[in-house]
């Protein structure tokens, strides 16, 4: 079992769009993030990052939560990888 440290906030913010499936991975290329477009799971993705508790037994503040959530779907590739559509690797 993996261990992740949810205290760090871009941890935890990733750890909730691809757990609720708003990003996913690239099974080729671990370095790139894509977003599925899929408006009900980034916002289910928000609400779980909200209920994510740190150590201390805090939450994040909502603000953060909103940026950071923007920042990382703004940052990841919109529906198929790059790399892919270039290498022909995932199919």
């Amino acid at each position: 079992m993996m261990s992740i440290n949810l205290d760090d906030l871009s941890v935890a913010v990733r750890y909730a769009l691809e757990t609720t499936r708003a990003t996913t991975v690239c099974p080729f290329h671990a370095e790139v993030i894509i977003r599925v477009g899929d408006d009900a799971a980034e916002s289910h993705a928000y609400e779980r990052a909200k209920r994510i508790l740190r150590s201390d037994g805090t939450t994040f503040e909502a603000n953060a939560l909103r940026e950071e959530i923007g920042h990382q779907l703004a940052a990841a590739v919109d529906g198929r990888c790059p790399k892919c559509d270039r290498t022909g690797a995932s199919g």
